[in-house]
């Protein structure tokens, strides 16, 4: 499906249409909740094109979250070669899954 607009989220800029599911950096809520993305830096509607400057006045992307996740566990592994000392530590990353519902211009 093309791109209906591209919005910003935790400092990442993601193309979304209706219907699409995205996983994007941890926002706050449950899943069933809904939310609106305001930060909206294009959106197009058939043959016409804003660009905001930064972002699209009166444009806004809504959302349903669908779940919380957390992503792989990366190891984060420091050595001091010659001096005995070894640090060992996980992390892993939080998400967060949404179903675009609306795309309002």
């Amino acid at each position: 499906m093309a791109y209906e607009a591209i919005i910003e989220t935790g400092g990442r800029q993601f193309a979304v249409g209706k219907g699409d599911i995205l996983r994007v950096p941890h926002l706050g809520g449950i899943a069933g909740d809904t939310i609106n993305f305001e930060k909206v830096l294009l959106i197009r509607k058939g043959d016409r094109t804003d660009a905001g400057k930064p972002h699209v006045a009166g444009a806004s992307v809504a959302a349903e979250i669908l779940a919380q996740e957390k992503a792989d566990t990366v190891i984060v592994f420091k050595l001091r070669r010659r001096h005995n000392s070894r640090k060992r530590n996980g992390h892993r990353q939080e998400y967060t899954r949404v179903r675009i519902t609306a795309v309002h211009a």
